[in-house]
């Protein structure tokens, strides 16, 4: 907090009560929620909160470098992190469920030269795609079905 402060006042932001709580938001939870998800959180601790609102002060936020968007899903369908440091992600297939790992051998990954050729990197990420252990355990414990055909994907690995 005492980080978000000290940007929002070099800034020049106002520290308002709904930017306080509307980055607290972000910052306390580890599920990378989208605009509409933060809307309902913080609507239930400050219902006059609008969703313009919510809207605004995320993208303030981003452009504060205070948190910082996952997926290139464009500005409605974006989702928020306020963890800066060098991490990467694991989205799960079924339930939607994005999580912070670390890997010092995916940090130092290099990148190579043909990237120059498309544009400029400004950040890089592992994203591990994959079914989380809440969904594989619901999976497991799910009364047998009708057998259906299931595709498979070669490229699939446990990590």
């Amino acid at each position: 907090m005492e980080h978000f402060q000290r940007v929002c006042r070099e800034a020049g932001a106002k520290l308002t009560p709904q930017r306080l709580e509307i980055f607290r938001e972000v910052a306390a939870t580890g599920d990378h929620p989208d605009a509409e998800t933060i809307y309902r959180r913080v609507r239930k601790r400050m219902p006059t909160v609008s969703l313009d609102t919510i809207y605004r002060t995320l993208w303030l936020l981003v452009d504060l470098g205070i948190i910082q968007t996952l997926g290139a899903g464009g500005r409605e369908r974006a989702r928020f992190d306020a963890n800066l440091d060098p991490h990467h992600h694991f989205v799960c297939v079924q339930c939607g469920s994005t999580r912070d790992f670390y890997s010092k051998d995916f940090d130092a990954l290099a990148l190579p030269d043909s990237l120059r050729e498309i544009g400029r990197v400004e950040a890089t990420h592992v994203e591990a795609r994959g079914v989380c252990l809440d969904c594989a355990g619901k999976a497991a414990k799910a009364p047998p079905g009708p057998k259906s055909k299931s595709k498979s994907n070669t490229n699939t690995r446990t990590v």
